[in-house]
């Protein structure tokens, strides 16, 4: 009996440790793993929340910068392109929120796998692939 006892709390241990570290954010030692263009295809306020399908192109260059395209097929441009600058700080991007302004939200990864990414920016989370 005294086994079981010191066993079962041993092991609700060893499983909730692996589900808190399954949970934590995907650090980044500076942009390598980034670089290059990402399709953003949808974004939404909570992970558990509806996506709502958008499309625009992050192209991430290695001078700190961020060209975003998006295309509007109801607007008199039809495309639009925006440059953003954006860093690595403590593991995560951040970047700016405003185009000509020094404002910049921080958007930590929360999931990299394969050719995808997810984003979660202060408002936002983003789903991004290659």
């Amino acid at each position: 009996m005294k086994k079981s006892s010191t066993l079962l709390p041993m092991l609700a241990l060893v499983l909730s440790a692996s589900f808190v570290h399954a949970a934590e954010d995907i650090k980044l030692k500076d942009n390598s793993s980034i670089l290059g263009k990402w399709k953003l295809y949808a974004e939404a306020p909570a992970l558990h929340k509806e996506k709502k399908p958008v499309n625009i192109l992050w192209d991430f260059k290695k001078d700190g910068t961020i060209m975003t395209s998006a295309k509007d097929t109801r607007a008199r441009t039809r495309e639009m392109s925006i440059q953003l600058k954006y860093s690595v700080v403590d593991g995560a991007i951040k970047k700016q929120s405003t185009p000509g302004r020094e404002k910049y939200e921080t958007c930590r990864v929360i999931e990299k796998k394969g050719k995808g990414m997810v984003l979660k920016c202060k408002y936002l989370y983003f789903f991004l692939k290659r």
